[in-house]
């Protein structure tokens, strides 16, 4: 209190001048009707803008959750798009047994870990078995085809990149719906993939969108990327494609792992051609 006193005695011209200009200001505001319009505004402007600054970083701070929330919507509405779309068309998504039914749930994910620069790339996901993740099943994005799910614990489950050499994809050409075995390019390039085994009658123009065929554990129709060059020689009958990938692997945050409902029906019918052979 001593201290405060001491200055207020030092600076007392300094105080007494502040208290001064208020008081005019004060009253030339409240007698004339321009000055106070004017006052007005201004102090509307400064209160609006301190407001709108201050909701940014509201905003800011949620951003996260928000995130969540969107794609949780985007998988709830991806499950219920299946109940609207033809199955007959490349680029829609789902095969399905009735109006009523669907044949994939999504499951959302936040990426953990990630690495894009070795010859064999994994992620990491924040969600294993206790929310439904099992080993085998497809993994997407809001672009495109991420990878494979490789191994899972209860509560993290690792999933074997696109950008692996092992990884193998069934992926179908837009204009002639010829499918072929999409692949890394392995030359280190997070956004490049080869598409092989497509016949060398097929034609295939560059900028040709290319979607995964739904012959194996993704829908049909979930965007890959699209062709930037057709003349790789891959054998005597069949053409390699040069593929620019749809997805952003450097900045992958959230994905959606895919629960392919009739996977294990399937499976066990296709068992039963080897047991008959």
């Amino acid at each position: 209190m001593k201290n405060l006193w001491l200055i207020i005695t030092r600076y007392n011209a300094f105080f007494l001048f502040i208290v001064f200009l208020g008081l005019a200001l004060y009253l030339v505001v409240q007698n004339n009707t321009f000055q106070r319009a004017s006052a007005v505004n201004s102090s509307n402007h400064i209160v609006g803008t301190v407001y709108a600054r201050v909701n940014a970083w509201k905003s800011y701070l949620h951003l996260a959750e928000e995130n969540v929330l969107l794609a949780e919507e985007n998988a709830a509405l991806r499950e219920e798009l299946q109940r609207f779309i033809a199955p007959d068309s490349v680029i829609q998504g789902v095969v399905s047994d009735s109006a009523r039914d669907v044949q994939y749930r999504y499951i959302v994910a936040k990426v953990t870990n990630n690495s894009i620069h070795q010859t064999n790339n994994y992620i990491t996901l924040d969600k294993g078995r206790k929310h439904g993740v099992e080993k085998g099943m497809g993994v997407i994005s809001s672009n495109g085809v991420v990878g494979i799910v490789l191994n899972v614990s209860d509560h993290f489950s690792t999933v074997q990149s696109l950008l692996h050499s092992e990884t193998r994809i069934s992926a179908e050409l837009e204009d002639s719906h010829a499918f072929g075995s999409l692949m890394w390019g392995n030359n280190y390039d997070a956004q490049m993939a080869i598409l092989r085994d497509i016949p060398n009658h097929v034609k295939v123009r560059k900028g040709e969108l290319v979607y995964t065929s739904g012959y194996s554990l993704f829908p049909p129709g979930i965007l890959i990327g699209k062709v930037t060059e057709t003349g790789l020689s891959g054998g005597d009958s069949f053409l390699d494609i040069r593929i620019e990938l749809s997805t952003q692997f450097h900045n992958l945050q959230q994905v959606y792992v895919v629960h392919d409902l009739f996977a294990a029906e399937k499976a066990m019918l296709e068992s039963q051609n080897d047991n008959d052979g």
